[in-house]
Order: C-alpha cells, then sequence, then structure tokens
C-alpha cells in the first residue's frame, strides 16, 4: 500500500508550504527528555469538500523519539459564507535521550472538491534535547566526620534478643493453640468466609475512580493506575495470565487468542493501557475525551468477560 501511494505521489504536483511548526507542551526555554511536542503545520484556506491524507509517523525510532499521539486536527477559523477553514494539525513526539533530533518532513496530499490532487509539503524541523542539569550552586564541602563508638553494638546483643522473642513467640503459639482448641471443641470456631469473585473486587475498585475529581493533570496518574491495577488484578484471576508483573505488550499479546474476550473490546482496552502508560511515564495529559471513555471501558471490559467465567465453572 505505501508503495502504491508514493508511485501516485510521484505524478502529483508539489506545492512547497514552508516550514512546519515544532511547539513543545511543556513551555519552557529549553526541551529536556520526555517532553511532548507537537509537531505539525497551519493551513489556511481549505475548501469545502477538501479532503487530506496525512503521513504516517509510526516508523519512528521509538527507543529514541516516541510517537504520544496521532494526528490531531484544530479548527482556527472558518468562514461562514465559501465553508473554507484554516486548520493546525500536529502530532505529538517525545524523545528520551539527549542529542539533536532531526524531524522528518510532512507530505500531505490533498484532494480538492472537483478532484485535482496535489501534494502539500512542509519543511522539516530541528531541536535538540537535554537532561536534567545538575545544580551546583548550593554545593557546599563538609568536614570528613570522625568514627563514631558505640559503648554496645546490636550484633553483640542480637542473639539474645533473638532467643527472647524466639520464646515469646513460641509461648503465644502455644497460647493459641489452646484457645483454638477450647473454641473449636465447643463450636465457637468461625466458619471461613467465601472468597469473594474477582470480578465483584474490580468493579468495586473501579467504582473509586467515579466522577471527573481525577481528571486533573496533576491526579491523572493516580486515576489510570488505579484503574489499569483494577483490571490487572481481574485478568490474572480470570484468564489466569500473571498481569501484574507483564508490561502492557506481553499482556495484550497472551489474551489476544482468546476465543472467550470481544477482539473490538480488546483492542480497546489495550489502547486503554497504551495511554495509561504515557500518562504515567511520558507525562502525557490525556484529554477530556479519553478521562471520559476510560472508566466505563474498564467496567465494560469486566461486564462482558465475567459470564464466560462463570459459564465455565462446574457445577456444585
Amino acid at each position: 500500500m505505501k508503495l502504491l501511494f508514493v508511485f501516485i505521489v510521484a505524478f502529483l504536483d508539489i506545492i512547497p508550504q514552508g516550514k512546519a511548526f515544532l511547539s513543545p507542551v511543556q513551555k519552557r526555554d529549553s526541551i529536556l527528555i520526555a517532553d511532548q511536542l507537537k509537531y505539525g503545520f497551519e493551513l489556511n484556506g481549505i475548501e469545502r469538500g477538501t479532503a487530506l491524507a496525512f503521513p504516517d509517523f509510526s516508523t519512528l525510532p521509538e527507543d529514541t523519539l516516541a510517537l504520544a499521539s496521532e494526528w490531531k486536527v484544530d479548527t482556527l477559523k472558518t468562514d461562514r459564507k465559501s465553508g473554507a477553514m484554516d486548520i493546525r494539525a500536529y502530532v505529538t513526539v517525545a524523545p528520551f535521550e539527549e542529542g539533536d533530533f532531526h524531524l522528518p518532513p510532512i507530505s500531505v496530499l490533498r484532494r480538492a472538491s472537483d478532484g485535482k490532487l496535489d501534494t502539500l509539503v512542509f519543511e522539516p524541523v530541528s531541536f535538540q534535547a537535554y537532561s536534567m542539569p545538575v545544580d551546583t550552586a548550593t554545593f557546599s564541602a563538609h568536614d570528613i566526620k570522625g568514627q563514631i563508638r558505640y559503648p554496645v553494638s546490636f550484633g553483640e546483643v542480637a542473639m539474645y534478643v533473638g532467643v527472647v522473642f524466639g520464646i515469646l513467640a513460641l509461648v503465644a503459639l502455644v497460647v493459641w493453640l489452646v484457645i483454638r482448641a477450647r473454641r473449636k471443641r465447643f463450636g465457637l470456631v468461625e466458619e471461613p468466609k467465601e472468597k469473594e469473585s474477582a470480578y465483584v473486587v474490580a468493579l468495586r475498585r473501579l467504582d473509586k475512580f467515579r466522577g471527573n475529581k481525577y481528571w486533573a493533570s496533576d491526579k491523572q496518574k493516580l486515576f489510570y493506575s488505579g484503574i489499569t491495577d483494577a483490571l490487572k488484578f481481574y485478568m490474572e484471576d480470570r484468564f489466569g495470565v500473571d498481569a501484574p508483573e507483564m508490561t502492557t505488550s506481553e499482556l495484550f499479546g497472551a489474551l489476544k487468542d482468546r476465543g472467550d474476550i470481544p477482539q473490538d473490546l480488546l483492542s480497546d482496552v489495550r489502547n486503554l493501557f497504551e495511554c495509561a502508560d504515557y500518562v504515567k511515564f511520558a507525562k502525557h495529559v490525556a484529554s477530556d475525551e479519553e478521562n471520559v471513555s476510560a472508566l466505563p471501558l474498564a467496567i465494560k471490559f469486566v461486564m462482558s468477560t465475567y459470564n464466560t467465567g462463570l459459564a465455565e465453572e462446574p457445577e456444585k
């Protein structure tokens, strides 16, 4: 498909559009490692009925420059008479090592309302990422302190302390066994409580994150960690995978071939986990749209899969 696209573009009119823009999400005078940057272009006077095809940036080297979000388009202005629009389109990238970065040029395929095709080319942008500088302004040297001498060390009394605690533990065990034996004799021992189902526990945990109080940027890490942790607990019990110790890629690789999980639902939940990873590890600030859909999607996953688990259990 990419070869066909390149072949078609080779015969189109190429129209230079100037330089692309690069703006940091976190406003400061330099770009640090893991900062998110908006890379894109602005286009004015787009006629009604015009279609745009954006380039694929998913091939960026993720170990040094990660694609935090795909293309997003903002409408800056709309002419009420003609319907022409001014737009701003961008992807979000984040560097993960110090050094110079040269972003690829942006080639946009445009199809006008009359069917005419051309290619708009925006010049690439370069930037430099820095690591967090060490503040040496407040550094001061201190004298070397002499050896501290203690009259008695813990090692000298550790054996005696261990013997005392061992005797106390043995006495406590004997007392507990005697009390338990007496209570059992007179029928006072309580039956162990039945373990709650994993889906009940997961739904209770998810219910704590209702409302929008966790949508603030400084609380989103807690919000997404709580939701994904509850789902991992449920997945571990329901599907028998070591979810808490797996990465997102490993977890959904283990679940992709299961026939008792709807694949479209599994894909949506994977997107939720990937968004949570960006929030927790790449300083990504989730949008209100992502926040609104996160909790209902998690609840839908639990409610859609726990019934199949009940059907697999043998009748008692």
